[in-house]
């Protein structure tokens, strides 16, 4: 039920649409009934003599004896008075017109569908979208990108075209079924109810079978991530993978969870195809009993019909069939969007990442000191990063963390800005708890410089205004030359305007890396946190990008991790880590004194004191 309340959330802005469409859907289908209801009059005229006119019928009720009395008194009037001639031109106008009417109310449904199904999807992918940056980071180093990728694409294209698709169809087809029902029961309660009989017998199947067909698309969108993910790790890794001739081993593993999907899917679209015969079959059926029931009637003269009433009475129920069938094929459809329901509901199960966790206070400033006492964290898998971890840093100072990779360093640094929460232990900022700092508040304070170069596939100008959308001209060039960059920028042929590819391909390494650090001059955030900022550059490159990042600590806090010593010799306290855990604390000099974990460091790097 979470899963038709999820497709109801969706259509719920939308309900005066909605109830247009099925307005006019009810006249179509109501207009149709006038159409074929119009043959018994068109046979009369042409093959029945009218000697005496059909008395009228009196009061009015819904019996099918009272309607033919009244269809026969008028249709034979017009014709003694009229002649057959006139009666059968009237007849055709009527037909043209109705047909005219019914085509134009069936467009005006289609036409607000068209507005309700693609507001629909686009609405559910810019939920999708908010929900992914809603989600802690955490979240991602657990799910495959690939399948994230999955729910965002194929899954809402599923739903579009599986459960949108066979909206028009759940608006429009009971509609049209039930008013042909109504006309048949009123026309003949005894025939119409071998119908009512075979109806709930072919919904069990359905039923039966679309269940199946539920599960069969779940997993086979499920494989589907997992064929995406391969697709990414493959165009992320493709210098890897020829470089190491590792292109039949990839592919291998790519052709394997290929197989499997396709195998899935060819399962899937066949019980999705077994829709329409299974219909069809059901329908051939009722046909079958109905003329045989209603010709018995006739020929044994028990009837109190005639041949055009028994005509007109098959023509109407012949098109109980169409409407039948396709919400059959209409219920496969949704119950395969369903399948994608579920896993977009996946992304709705995990929790947000809480804006605020205590108070909520807003803090714009950062005046004192950062203090971590006896900071725990540990990760899902049960590897524990850090291990009562307490250290103080001071505003104005520079703080470098060191130690071999797994030592907790990064884990330290996403720690201040709350991008993980410790499980164990208090952290404050200007003795406030980071945990009563409302989030954005408290990232503000923090300016980021990462190893590797986030960029997106814009103009150098919004790429450095990021953090500072209302950021002008001016600042972004001043933030440039702060960074070393402007010297590159403005020999570019569109200047802050050029657009850098995607992750800032068509730049150089060390071009992205100053535009990183442009954009966090331009945030002029008070607390630096720069995670080896320069450890993937050339020399050269690295130089410029060194200078640069000293013009950005000037006057500012910050925190920085490295593995290359020498860039972190003259930062105001060095803290060696290892295990998840502090294990020296000092000043280059100090440090080197000790002749401990950090003396041992600077001598693999050949670093004399």
């Amino acid at each position: 039920m979470k899963n038709y309340h999820f497709v109801y959330e969706l259509l719920k802005p939308y309900r005066k649409k909605v109830g247009l469409n099925i307005m006019f859907n009810f006249l179509s289908s109501l207009l149709s009934v006038f159409t074929f209801g119009s043959i018994v009059p068109f046979l009369n005229i042409l093959f029945k003599e009218v000697q005496t006119i059909t008395p009228h019928p009196g009061k009015f009720d819904l019996s099918s004896d009272y309607f033919l009395s009244l269809v026969n008194h008028k249709i034979e009037f017009f014709i003694v008075h009229e002649g057959k001639q006139q009666a059968l031109l009237g007849i055709c106008a009527f037909i043209i017109i109705v047909f005219f009417l019914k085509n134009i109310c069936s467009y005006l449904g289609q036409y607000q569908m068209a507005y309700l199904r693609n507001a629909v999807v686009r609405d559910l992918r810019q939920k999708i979208h908010s929900r992914i940056l809603q989600l802690p980071l955490l979240y991602f180093n657990d799910e495959r990108k690939g399948n994230v990728l999955t729910k965002a694409t194929s899954d809402v294209t599923e739903i579009e075209f599986s459960i949108m698709g066979s909206l028009q169809m759940f608006f429009r087809d009971p509609i049209t079924f039930f008013i042909y029902l109504i006309t048949l029961l009123i026309m003949s309660w005894e025939l119409t109810i071998f119908v009512l009989v075979l109806l709930p017998i072919s919904g069990f199947i359905i039923s039966r079978m679309g269940k199946k067909l539920k599960n069969a698309a779940g997993r086979g969108q499920n494989k589907l991530g997992e064929v995406m993910s391969l697709f990414d790790e493959t165009l992320g890794g493709l210098r890897v993978i020829k470089s190491f001739n590792a292109e039949d081993n990839i592919h291998h593993k790519f052709e394997t969870e290929s197989n499997n999907f396709f195998e899935l899917m060819v399962k899937l679209f066949r019980r999705q195809y077994l829709a329409s015969p299974l219909s069809e079959i059901m329908g051939s059926i009722s046909i079958a009993v109905v003329l045989y029931f209603g010709g018995a009637l006739i020929l044994d003269g028990n009837s109190s019909f005639d041949g055009a009433f028994f005509v007109t009475f098959l023509i109407i129920f012949s098109q109980l069939i169409p409407p039948a069938k396709s919400f059959s094929e209409g219920f496969f459809k949704l119950k395969k969007g369903l399948a994608s329901t579920e896993r977009i509901n996946e992304l709705y199960k995990e929790p947000s990442e809480p804006l605020h966790k205590g108070k909520n206070l807003v803090k714009t400033t950062f005046d004192g000191s950062i203090e971590l006492k006896n900071t725990h964290f540990t990760y899902k898998n049960g590897a524990n990063a850090l291990n009562n971890v307490s250290l103080t840093i001071n505003k104005g100072s520079s703080t470098a963390l060191v130690g071999q990779s797994g030592s907790g360093k990064s884990t330290l640094v996403s720690i201040l800005p709350l991008f993980i929460t410790p499980n164990k232990g208090e952290i404050f900022i200007d003795g406030i708890d980071i945990l009563d700092i409302e989030l954005k508040s408290l990232r503000n304070l923090f300016g980021i410089v990462s190893q590797e170069a986030i960029l997106f596939n814009d103009s150098i100008a919004y790429n450095v205004k990021l953090g500072k959308s209302d950021a002008t001209e001016a600042e972004v060039i001043d933030a440039l030359k702060i960074a070393n960059a402007w010297e590159f920028v403005e020999k570019l042929e569109n200047g802050i305007n050029q657009n850098i590819g995607e992750n800032g391909n068509k730049l150089s390494g060390g071009q992205k890396q100053r535009l990183s650090i442009a954009r966090a001059v331009l945030a002029n955030a008070p607390i630096l946190l720069l995670d080896e900022a320069t450890s993937a550059l050339d020399t050269e490159s690295e130089k410029i990008v060194q200078a640069a990042l000293e013009n950005l600590m000037k006057g500012r806090t910050s925190v920085v991790i490295a593995h290359r010593l020498s860039t972190v010799s003259n930062t105001d306290k060095i803290v060696v880590m290892q295990d998840g855990e502090i294990i020296e604390e000092g000043a280059h000099k100090e440090l080197l004194a000790t002749k401990g974990k950090y003396y041992n460091l600077c001598s693999l790097q050949g670093i004399e004191a």
